[in-house]
């Protein structure tokens, strides 16, 4: 039995969930607190991550759900999935940095993946990752996701996506067959 999984529960986030759900996106990847964790932006990027309007959009959005994954009555990680025709977007994927390392992230994906199929129909799986993020595209990577070459700019002076500490951000688009 996979240990990762036991005791999770999976439901969609509701407006009441909006300020949880920010401190947990920004603990898992800004400030001091990320670097308990793997997934840390905090050398790349300072400030924002998220905040609650971003997070109520995603949550209120007709063709996209904010998967909460909860153990033990807490929400200890989240993802986005968006539809977009014959794929699905995922994103805003955080796990609280005390969880990381221990298997979630597989079991939350995979979770993520069967519902994009199951939901929508969804062949492919999309996302994008920060380029210089080695480390968590190679994590993809071993997830089945493939690297396209398929830049897009950082949306630098835009301080509602952090504020960047070098000058060669950009994301890459990373695809999954899931059908």
């Amino acid at each position: 039995m996979d240990t990762a999984a036991t005791g999770l529960t999976f439901r969609d986030a509701t407006d009441a969930d909006v300020d949880e759900l920010v401190v947990l996106i920004e603990s898992a990847y800004r400030g001091d607190a990320s670097r308990v964790g793997w997934t840390t932006e905090a050398d790349i990027l300072q400030g924002q991550r998220t905040d609650p309007e971003g997070v109520l959009a995603v949550i209120k959005s007709p063709d996209s759900r904010l998967l909460t994954v909860e153990r033990e009555g807490r929400i200890v990680a989240c993802c986005q999935l968006e539809h977009r025709g014959d794929h699905a977007y995922f994103g805003m994927f955080a796990v609280s940095p005390s969880f990381q390392g221990a298997g979630l992230g597989k079991v939350i994906i995979a979770q993520a993946e069967r519902l994009a199929r199951e939901t929508w129909g969804a062949t492919e799986m999309h996302m994008t990752v920060i380029s210089v993020r080695e480390d968590l595209i190679a994590w993809y990577e071993r997830r089945g996701y493939r690297r396209t070459g398929r830049m897009t700019p950082f949306p630098y002076g835009d301080e509602r996506f952090g504020i960047p500490q070098r000058d060669d951000l950009q994301f890459e688009l990373l695809v999954k067959e899931i059908a």
